[in-house]
């Protein structure tokens, strides 16, 4: 069916000649057939390979009667949750009920269940018993080990032992899908199956598999559970990565090892599938699926990224190795955009996780995996990281050239660092005249050196002397842009005086931003492992975890101090850390001691806020950006010694970056 969407009900199945189809795709998204969504992709790649797909998406789990629609398939039914997991999708990191849903016509909410995998599983073996099911997805592929679940707030079996299915496929799925398809369609003993990318269920762990303590030991020890998740993330390479088994009740659930990435031979073919780039027309009534429209004019380019932040999800499903398409398959789709309805001559990004990674961090990760216990960025850039930006500038400078395109612009996020540590330049200027529509998205995430060692981020210098270029290079071109910065809150390890610290280093540097978060402990991440145990897995000593709920307000009220809203919890803040030296009228105050001040002073706490909100810039007579103070328990003030973290050192409690209790002028010691 490669001239239109793939059937949605058994009426358009029996058009095209089906008396009942291969797989019956469930799905907890609306059914979008463009290859920036999981489905399409899968969908499309086992239709390539002979199957027949029909879909069904987001049905009513009432019954199991909306999941008899098709008759019982041919060989089985394949499900996934969505392009995110179903608990994220519903609610915030507050556990509050999202009131939207991007993936779902009109972007309605309330379409598909909580742990929507599990749910359709269930309703599935109601309708048809033992009939072959295979799960995937981010939801099912970050839930394959027994994991906290932020919203119990317990540990839950994988999701393989709770949905009942006969396979779970992590990772990206396009060459472990068909091997899949296969054994399904064989009849073959799902214990023996040994596919790269699956993980099954058997009575006994294999030999060679490495063997970590059990679902009910991790429930119930917090240190096994840290000892257990080390044991996971180290092993998450497919080249030097081993099997492994944890045991749940009488049974083991075996994850085989992770599969290569795809080829750019591989990745080209799979874009070049005949999507339709659009959601199925029978949404048309309810106004669409929003989700679509940050995509339809996009390029995905590369997958996998080596950045491998501690609180990101990535490296546990697309992997730390990075592949790209080629330049002649992303031409292609430049050209193909051009062609498509209501395109305007913008293509509105060219990237993936991380928009300027395109190649393996270093050479010898293809042929020895990705190290162990170094990261290639974190704390310092290996020494053997490749930083280059020179086919990826080829690349854009080509697409803007095509035909019909006006602009080409990157929005989906760059990794500084590596933009800095790419020795031969030319990178930023290129992006900064050609490539940013005003506002370039950048993820520093904090300032402390406590909160980011626990994030995993470079050191807050490496910010600011990218911010200095970047400002420089707009100043040369007669550009007004701006950085947009992404600060998290409350994330494992970030104290109140961390927090604080971040505010002091708004307000001296000018920035203000409009989107802040809370963490959010989402499966299979690094930091949630921190935030439930209390422990780095990395070498198991204690974390300090944010979990009051009040702390977390003032954590997160104190990235947008300047907002009148907040005044009473930053105020809270500010005494509760013994930093009443903030509220008054001097420059590093946040906010002024009552909203109408003396007559010689400000009129209002709102006039506390500095440079003008977006601007990359610093107070006349304050500090530069990321000026050192000295710590709480560092060097008297006066000192020329600064309070500096070893590359990789584990910081103490007492670590800091600013004080700002010496004196109320304006201090000019860098």
């Amino acid at each position: 069916m490669s001239n239109g969407f793939l059937p949605v009900n058994a009426k358009e199945a029996r058009a095209l000649g089906w008396d009942v189809p291969d797989f019956v795709y469930v799905t907890g998204d609306a059914y979008v057939d463009h290859p920036s969504f999981g489905l399409a992709i899968i969908s499309r790649v086992l239709e390539a390979a002979g199957y027949r797909v029909a879909m069904l998406p987001q049905p009513d789990w009432h019954s199991c009667e909306p999941f008899k629609a098709y008759g019982r398939p041919k060989i089985g039914f394949l499900v996934t949750a969505g392009v995110i997991d179903s608990m994220v999708n519903h609610y915030t990191a507050a556990k509050k009920k999202r009131s939207e849903d991007a993936y779902s016509p009109g972007g309605r909410a309330g379409c598909r269940p909580d742990r929507a995998t599990i749910v359709y599983c269930n309703r599935i073996r109601e309708a048809y018993g033992d009939v072959p099911i295979a799960i995937g997805g981010v939801e099912a592929s970050l839930r394959r080990f027994a994991h906290y679940d932020y919203w119990d707030d317990r540990v839950r079996n994988s999701m393989l032992v709770d949905a009942g299915a006969d396979v779970l496929m992590f990772g990206m799925g396009e060459r472990s899908v068909v091997k899949v398809a296969e054994w399904m369609a064989s009849g073959r003993d799902f214990a023996e199956m040994r596919v790269p990318g699956t993980c099954v269920m058997a009575g006994q762990a294999p030999e060679g598999f490495v063997e970590i303590a059990p679902m009910e030991a991790v429930a119930k020890d917090k240190r096994a559970y840290a000892e257990a998740f080390k044991v996971q993330y180290d092993e998450q390479d497919p080249v030097r990565g081993r099997p492994i088994a944890q045991k749940h009740g009488k049974r083991w659930m075996l994850q085989n090892v992770p599969d290569l990435p795809l080829s750019q031979q591989e990745l080209d073919a799979v874009y070049a599938l005949p999507y339709m780039r659009a959601y199925h027309p029978m949404y048309e009534r309810d106004g669409g699926i929003p989700a679509i429209a940050e995509v339809k004019f996009s390029i995905a380019s590369v997958r996998g990224c080596f950045g491998a932040c501690n609180f990101c999800a990535l490296t546990f499903h697309q992997g730390r190795i990075v592949t790209a398409r080629s330049k002649e398959s992303i031409l292609a789709e430049g050209r193909l955009l051009t062609r498509q309805p209501g395109f305007k001559g913008y293509i509105h990004d060219v990237g993936g996780p991380t928009a300027n990674f395109r190649r393996p961090a270093c050479d010898k990760q293809l042929k020895a995996g990705a190290c162990a216990h170094r990261q290639c960025l974190f704390p310092k850039p290996c020494p053997n990281l490749v930083a280059d930006h020179r086919e990826y500038i080829d690349i854009l400078r080509s697409l803007r050239q095509l035909p019909g395109v006006k602009k080409v612009f990157v929005r989906s996020g760059i990794r500084y660092d590596y933009v800095m540590a790419d020795k031969k330049g030319g990178f930023l200027r290129e992006l900064a005249q050609h490539h940013v529509s005003g506002q370039l998205k950048v993820a520093p995430e904090h300032v402390s050196p406590r909160a980011l060692y626990y994030l995993g981020k470079p050191e807050v210098e490496v910010y600011d002397a990218f911010v200095q270029k970047y400002r420089q290079i707009n100043e040369a071109l007669g550009l007004r842009q701006y950085l947009v910065p992404y600060f998290m809150s409350s994330h494992p390890g970030c104290t109140l005086d961390d927090a604080i610290l971040l505010a002091v280093y708004m307000k001296r540097t000018g920035q203000h931003p409009d989107q802040v978060q809370d963490f959010y402990p989402t499966p299979g991440t690094l930091s949630t492992a921190m935030f439930y145990t209390g422990l780095d897995p990395r070498d198991m000593t204690r974390v300090y975890v944010p979990r009051d709920p009040e702390e977390k307000a003032m954590q997160r009220a104190l990235m947008h101090y300047f907002k009148p809203c907040n005044r009473s919890l930053v105020v809270k803040a500010l005494k509760k850390a013994g930093r009443e030296d903030l509220i008054g009228w001097g420059r590093d105050c946040l906010i002024a001691p009552c909203e109408r001040g003396p007559k010689d002073g400000p009129k209002k706490a709102q006039s506390q806020r500095g440079p003008k909100a977006g601007s990359q810039g610093r107070p006349k007579d304050g500090p530069k950006a990321g000026s050192q103070g000295r710590p709480k328990d560092g060097p008297k003030a006066g000192s020329q010694e600064k309070a500096k973290l070893k590359p990789g050192k584990r910081p103490g409690l007492s670590d800091g970056r600013y004080n700002d209790r010496q004196s109320k002028k304006p201090s000019r010691r860098h």
